[in-house]
């Protein structure tokens, strides 16, 4: 069906719709309690108009949609299908992290303590997720410093003649030679529990109260030990700042943007205090508003198994709050409410996150554009350029024997690749394999329409290639009386530099931010290049296929190729597909497929002998 039939077939239920463009690549995935209603609202008139949304709608070229039993089934499978696909048009959280958690396996009957990824019900008790890592790891090392539990393995039966290296530094009591009893075993394991769910401060009494006891009768030994512990504990005390008096389990998040850039500052609260906190940081956000930043924010944080916790509060109200809240309840497996508080304690919580976010986000921002200044000082010094290169561009050639000759030319611009003007060129003057007279060619057709129209000219070009290449490329832009724009080549199997009138190559360090930004360029001119090449051999190829199918010719040839888009999905189209493209039909629809899809010849029966 083309993409008008499918509009009108869209049904009046919940679920989940998903754009395309010409390439089959998803745009934006969306839920809806209504798809008719949603999804026919992007293609309207009379719809709010915004400068994402009209680009996204410019794209598309194909819809798909699943059906869903209610709205909450709707928002589960699209933060399953944001996460899958990724798309353009979607706010993604570009964080690949897994949280850790600390599992003690109290399924055994002589516990340890050890690092898990995710939780299962395999009778263990799992503490966490920690926010960062590092908050793992340094509890983890807190607890085998302060209790002696076991790290091994092993079965224990008490039956072992000599124990482990452990227990010569004091981080267990080898329960395994039956040293220690399983009721004093048993002991240790509960004060790590304490320790781990946050009850440190009766920990820290009860610990207090054996060292006055240990000292009172003569056993310093065991005194020191357990005044370092108590010291130990402390430390972490201190450093878990006290934000509330209520003993409360929260998540604070709020959020920031300066620009097309956000950052979300993530506290973490538990039992009143701040154990650990992290900034998430997004881009290509202008058009979107804070609450649809957080309500993505929080729909992809915690569909990665991460468990919410009681209350979350956030700095601006989400859509669908209530949605989003039973969501998080059913991950959860208890009540979680999500509010946005606009006075009071909690209030000034959100706002402690904010303030955190802003100068985290000043921060981020910082440091990318003096990581990039840096890069241009570099490149300017190392190529000497007369200043740096805001705007550099690349262009390769790409055939086979001299076949299908095509250029490319792509852009960097203020530290990224500007997509925007990325330009292909098909080789008209050339015949054969000649890359040089095809640089020249590409070179000349781009700056002479450059000069022509008052286009913007780059502060570098970067040719694919060699001296060969670098003498082509400044003889073209000679030509033209631009013999004052910097020209560089960067050959491949060496990562030389070429430029000027030098016969010998510049090397620049292999761990050279400058020379890493060269090669990406150029990289990304090669495969942009082979990817038009790639494009025009299949068509050729196709073209052929279709010459020889009968009722075939240019005007079908060309109506196939615009209206599927490409050659590969001409092959792969089923007889109905092939029937909708206009002036098809349905006859010659099932002898273009019967064409790509001959019947498999069956072997003749064996001679009768």
């Amino acid at each position: 069906m083309t993409l008008a039939e499918k509009l009108a077939r869209v049904p009046d239920r919940p679920g989940v719709y998903l754009y395309r463009d010409a390439k089959r690549q998803v745009l934006y995935v969306g839920k809806a309690a209504s798809l008719r209603t949603r999804v026919r609202s992007y293609f309207q008139d009379s719809r709010p108009r915004d400068p994402k949304t009209d680009a996204l709608v410019r794209q598309i070229r194909d819809l798909e949609y699943v059906v869903t039993d209610n709205e909450l089934e709707a928002l589960m499978l699209e933060a399953n299908l944001v996460r899958r696909h990724r798309p353009r048009y979607n706010i993604i959280l570009r964080d690949d992290k897994h949280y850790p958690f600390l599992k003690l396996t109290t399924d055994e009957e002589f516990p340890r303590l050890v690092v898990a990824r995710r939780v299962q019900d395999d009778g263990a008790t799992y503490y966490g997720p920690f926010y960062p890592a590092t908050a793992m790891r340094e509890t983890l090392r807190l607890a085998r410093q302060l209790f002696p539990l076991r790290t091994c393995s092993i079965p224990i039966d008490g039956r072992l003649e000599r124990p482990c290296i452990q227990h010569a530094i004091h981080r267990c009591n080898a329960p395994c030679t039956g040293w220690e009893t399983r009721e004093g075993y048993a002991k240790t394991v509960r004060d790590v529990r304490r320790f781990l769910e946050g009850k440190d401060e009766d920990l820290a009494l009860t610990l207090t109260r054996e060292m006055e006891a240990a000292a009172g009768e003569l056993k310093f030994e065991r005194a020191a030990v357990l005044r370092d512990q108590i010291q130990s504990l402390n430390k972490v005390r201190e450093r878990q700042k006290i934000i509330s008096t209520e003993e409360l389990d929260q998540d604070v998040i709020g959020v920031v943007r300066q620009g097309s850039d956000a950052c979300v500052e993530l506290f973490f609260v538990r039992r009143g205090r701040l154990v650990g906190q992290e900034p998430f940081f997004l881009d290509k956000v202008a058009g979107w508003s804070d609450g649809e930043i957080l309500s993505a924010f929080v729909r992809q944080f915690y569909g990665k198994a991460v468990a919410p916790a009681p209350e979350i509060l956030v700095s601006e109200p989400i859509p669908e709050a209530e949605l989003v809240a039973e969501w998080l309840t059913g991950l959860a497996g208890r009540r979680v409410q999500l509010t946005a508080p606009q006075r009071g304690a909690r209030r000034q919580f959100v706002a402690m996150a904010e303030e955190n976010a802003a100068l985290a986000l000043q921060s981020h921002l910082l440091s990318r554009d003096d990581r990039q200044q840096l890069v241009l000082e570099e490149l300017a010094q190392a190529l000497s350029l007369p200043g740096p290169p805001n705007r550099i561009e690349g262009y390769d050639i790409s055939n086979i024997q001299g076949t299908e000759q095509v250029g490319s030319l792509v852009v960097w611009e203020n530290g990224g690749m500007k997509k925007d003007d990325y330009k292909r060129f098909r080789i008209r003057t050339v015949a054969g394999a000649d890359d040089f007279a095809a640089l020249r060619e590409v070179l000349g057709r781009r700056f002479a329409r450059a000069l022509e129209h008052g286009d913007v000219l780059p502060d570098l070009v970067l040719i694919d290639g060699g001296r060969g290449q670098l003498n082509a490329g400044l003889k073209a832009l000679g030509d033209l009386g631009l013999d004052w724009v910097p020209v560089a080549a960067l050959a491949k199997r060496e990562e030389e530099v070429y430029v000027g009138e030098s016969l010998h190559p510049l090397v620049l360090d292999r761990t050279s931010p400058a020379l890493h930004t060269l090669m990406r360029i150029r990289d990304e001119a090669h495969r942009f290049a082979i990817t038009y090449h790639k494009k025009l051999r299949a068509r050729r190829t196709l073209r052929s296929e279709l010459d020889a199918i009968p009722g075939v010719g240019p005007t079908l040839r060309t109506s196939l190729l615009r209206t599927l888009g490409s050659a590969r999905r001409v092959r792969e189209s089923s007889v109905a597909e092939l029937a909708a493209v206009p002036r098809v039909t349905p006859k010659l629809a099932q002898r273009i497929f019967a064409h790509f899809h001959p019947a498999p010849v069956e072997p003749a029966p064996p001679a009768d002998g």
